[in-house]
Formats: structure tokens, sequence, C-alpha cells
């Protein structure tokens, strides 16, 4: 078993995957090693410092608050995956939870949930974040609750779809028909052969959190100002774009290659875990 996964992994890695790989696991260590990399406080003032060009003391430069940019920015990768890690994972427990529930019980049940899930995806996504935030204020637990909370009804639709076909499998009818209670059936028999859709929704709502965690806080209404975080970079130096270009332009560098990086690898999972592309 063990040796066929071996097989189908190395099968699949192709170059996109190789990148996504590697440039995902580049993103998950200097988030952990970001205290040991940063050659400076973060958050450490030093106006005259002031807009330093990126330079031997300051590879990224300073920005207005004569702040590392270099420094800010690793910093800004731990507060990324924190929240994005965090608000996917809510997203998953929400979604997967109603989505099995709708699709198992059926009849009212479901379409209460269903019907449910079509008003909530048929609110502009950035709208609902942007209300949301609006309503619970700035902060780290507040943001990973309102983009966790409006990223679940996708999660439920999908899992709702899985749950309908594997409820009709014969494994499914042979424990109902043993006596095992609902609770049972969900928890060992229909959950565990979810894991695979799982890991693949999460892989690809990854992505989208990262750039939804970036556009809350540039806008005012995710992580508090001062803040090491990507968005909020970008936010405090786009008046200074014209005359300092680095402000902005490594904190965006980094919010695309770890999207693109993510994206990469999805693909990669996607592929390995869908038993049709075996």
């Amino acid at each position: 078993m063990a040796q066929g996964w071996a097989r189908r992994l190395r099968r699949r890695l192709s170059l996109g995957a190789w990148l996504g790989i590697l440039g995902f696991g580049a993103v998950v260590a200097v988030a952990l090693l970001a205290p040991v990399l940063a050659p400076c406080d973060p958050a450490r003032h030093n106006l005259r410092l002031s807009m330093e060009p990126p330079g031997p003391g300051h590879p990224f430069g300073t920005d207005e608050f004569g702040r590392d940019v270099l420094s800010r920015a690793l910093f800004g990768a731990r507060t990324s995956l924190l929240v994005s890690l965090s608000a996917v994972m809510l997203q998953l427990v929400l979604g997967v939870a109603l989505g099995v529930i709708a699709g198992y019980l059926g009849g009212p049940v479901e379409t209460v949930l269903m019907r449910l899930v079509d008003v909530w995806l048929a609110l502009p996504f950035l709208v609902l974040c942007m209300s949301l935030a609006a309503i619970l204020g700035p902060g780290l637990g507040n943001t990973i609750l309102v983009l966790g909370l409006t990223g679940w009804a996708s999660v439920a639709r999908v899992i709702r779809g899985e749950t309908l076909v594997l409820k009709e499998l014969a494994f499914v009818e042979s424990a109902r028909a043993q006596g095992c209670s609902t609770a049972r059936i969900i928890l060992r028999h229909l959950l565990p052969n979810l894991a695979n859709t799982c890991i693949v929704l999460g892989t690809f709502e990854l992505g989208r959190m990262i750039t939804m965690e970036a556009a809350l806080s540039f806008l005012g209404l995710g992580l508090p100002p001062g803040t090491a975080s990507w968005g909020i970079m970008i936010a405090e130096g786009r008046e200074f774009v014209g005359m300092a270009w680095w402000v902005v332009t490594f904190p965006g560098m980094a919010i695309a290659l770890s999207v693109l990086s993510v994206n990469l690898l999805g693909d990669w999972v996607r592929a390995v875990l869908d038993p049709r592309s075996a």
C-alpha cells in the first residue's frame, strides 16, 4: 500500500508540483524561523532611517517609520499563515459538518441547510467579509472568524454532493443494516472517505484566504494597524509608491508567490488524491 502511494506520488511530480512544494515549504520555513531570520525587530521605529532604499544594512529597504521591510515581510508570513490556516480549518469544520448532515439525513433538514447555503453563496464574498469585519472590528481572532464564516458554504455544497454518493454505496448500506447509529455511520464510515476531498478543498481555500486576509488588512478591516502583515504593509506604503517602490513591492511579491505556490500544490494534491486520475 505504502509503495503504491509512493509510486503514485512520484508519477504525479511535475515541474509545477515541485515549484508548489518548494515554494510553500519555503513560506512555512520562513514563518517558523522568522525570529531567527529577521535582521531587526519588525516593530522597531527609527525615523533617521526612514525610506532608505535596499542596501547592505537593509536588503529590502525601510518604510516611512524606519522599520526594516525584510523583517516585517518575514513576520508577515507567520501572520498570514496563522490567519489563513485557522480560517480554512474553521471553514472545513463548519462546511463538512453541515454538508454531511444535509447529504445523509436528506428531507427537510437537507432542504433547509441547502437553502441557507444558496443564500450565503448569493452574497458577494468580499462585501460579506467587509460587513462582518466592520461589525466585529479589527483583530487577529475576528479576522479568522470572519474568513471562516464567509467560506463554509462552498465547502458544505461539495461535501453534501460527495455524501449523497457515498451513502448509497454498499459499505454504508451494510452498516445501516447492522443497526449502526447515524452518528456512528457518519464518524466511522463517511468522514474517513471524505478526507481526500477535504484535503483538496483546504489546499485551494488556503490560497484564497491568504489573498482575502491581505485584502481585509489593506482596507483596515482585518488585523490592527502596525501588525506585521503583508496587507498592512501595502496599505501603509501605497502613498509612497512613487518615491519608495520597495515598501509595497516586496510584500506584494510575497503574496503573489505564496498564492501561486499554494495553487500549484493544490493541483498536485488533487491529481494524487483523485482516484479517477490513477
